[in-house]
């Protein structure tokens, strides 16, 4: 399923409104969950930061929503994990590999 398709149905929200809201016809919204039209980089950023997601995640290219709300996430280990001085681009690897080690034990 199209990301913008997906985010707009898991809020319950409209064509209509997330047209309005980017001022644009609810065919042109249609036309993007339906990929027959691309999106603009000023449209991207406004839906990423509407439904804050990461433009990564609103493209598919990704499956972590906000790589800054994995930062408050508690890790299972005693003391949680310390992630001081890693940038998002670092965190964004480290989830990789936490989603690859959970791909190979059988879970999601």
């Amino acid at each position: 399923m199209n990301r913008l398709r997906f985010l707009r149905t898991e809020r319950g929200e409209s064509l209509e409104k997330i047209s309005k809201y980017l001022n644009v016809t609810i065919q042109t919204i249609s036309n993007y969950e339906t990929e027959k039209r691309d999106m603009s980089p000023e449209t991207i950023l406004k839906l990423a930061e509407y439904f804050n997601v990461s433009t990564d995640y609103l493209l598919g290219k990704s499956d972590i929503r906000n790589p800054e709300e994995i930062k408050k996430i508690p890790f299972a280990n005693a003391g949680g994990l310390n992630i001081e001085g890693l940038d998002d681009e670092d965190v964004k690897e480290l989830q990789k590999q936490i989603d690859y080690i959970k791909k190979l034990k059988g879970q999601k």
